[in-house]
């Protein structure tokens, strides 16, 4: 059984997310940690609670959701694993940062990539992979069947739905990838977004005004 403990980091209040078992055994999702503060919570509630972080995943690629790879193998040893087709994503945040006034800590690149349908195991817990294209070219969710949650990133917000003018961004296939991959799991599932609050498949089928089933 997973216990999720949210965060909320950087300058685009974005949701870091520690899934961590009864062993102690820990998943880090889109580290957003921004400076020592950040960085800190993370590594307190780590030593608190003397869990052991084992795996790096980032739902996709932007500038926010990857500000903490780097911290995060440096600290923690770990590689990041996300969709091979966030890529030029990520390395384009080492060009826009210096923009943008963001100090950013180049992620490194993992040597494993996640696909459409993969299983992520720790332990006894599982995580299903579900690519949904649409807020970035290859962004994935991790979905969990048996406990009902989604960590969704920028997909699906509570009455609302990712940005699409990003580079990569496309408004039709994120509306279809809500519609085909996230609209059929079951009402009652968590959905854990990259932003704001959580909410479920159900109350966003029947009341979030960007699209309907």
């Amino acid at each position: 059984m997973l216990t999720i403990k949210s965060f909320t980091f950087n300058p685009y209040q974005e949701n870091t997310y520690l899934l961590y078992n009864e062993s102690g055994n820990a998943i880090i999702i889109d580290p957003g940690m921004y400076g020592e503060h950040d960085q800190q919570e993370v590594v307190s509630f780590v030593a608190d609670n003397k869990l052991q972080p084992k795996l790096l995943l980032n739902t996709h690629c932007h500038i926010d959701h990857v500000l903490g790879n780097s911290f995060v193998h440096g600290r923690y040893g770990l590689l990041p694993q996300f969709h091979e087709g966030e890529v030029p994503i990520l390395v384009a945040v080492q060009n826009y940062a210096p923009q943008m006034g963001i100090r950013y800590d180049i992620s490194p690149i993992g040597e494993t990539f996640l696909n459409d349908g993969d299983t992520i195991y720790l332990e006894n817990d599982e995580l299903e992979v579900i690519l949904a294209p649409g807020h970035s070219p290859a962004h994935i969710c991790f979905y969990s069947a048996h406990q009902k949650f989604l960590i969704g990133g920028d997909v699906l917000f509570r009455n609302s739905i990712g940005r699409t003018d990003l580079p990569g961004g496309n408004h039709q296939q994120l509306l279809d990838s809500i519609k085909s991959k996230l609209y059929t799991l079951p009402d009652d599932t968590v959905v854990y977004p990259g932003h704001g609050p959580s909410t479920t498949i159900g109350f966003e089928k029947n009341s979030n005004p960007f699209i309907r089933q």
